[in-house]
């Protein structure tokens, strides 16, 4: 089974910065497309950021872009999500996920497997 874990949320002050890692377990990490995720309080999950198995294809939800992003490093079995210019309404749960897909998918029914969730709280 595949385990995701992710780690590097906090408090930031609005236009600060984080980066969130994605430590997977096993040696077929390079297989999966990986994808980050948030969930805010009384809202439904939403998708961020995609990338393909390879790392040559990402994609971003519009609210995110030019401020977020995704990479992976396949040696190291981690998956990163780095955030500049942060904004309140990014306050949220951030989940990291993998699919067996080496594509990657803004769908969260299309991934396999998830992480505990990290905290980003921004604040105003």
């Amino acid at each position: 089974q595949v385990q995701l874990v992710e780690s590097g949320g906090g408090l930031v002050q609005a236009g600060g910065s984080l980066k969130l890692s994605c430590a997977a377990s096993g040696r077929t990490f390079s297989t999966y497309s990986m994808g980050w995720f948030r969930q805010a309080p009384g809202k439904e999950r939403e998708f961020v950021a995609a990338i393909s198995a390879s790392g040559g294809f990402t994609y971003y939800v519009d609210s995110v872009k030019g401020r977020f992003t995704i990479s992976r490093d396949n040696a190291k079995n981690t998956a990163y999500l780095q955030m500049t210019s942060l904004k309140p309404e990014d306050t949220a749960v951030y989940y990291c996920a993998g699919a067996r897909n080496s594509i990657g998918s803004m769908r969260g029914s299309l991934y396999d497997y998830w992480g505990q969730g990290t905290q980003v709280t921004v604040s105003s």
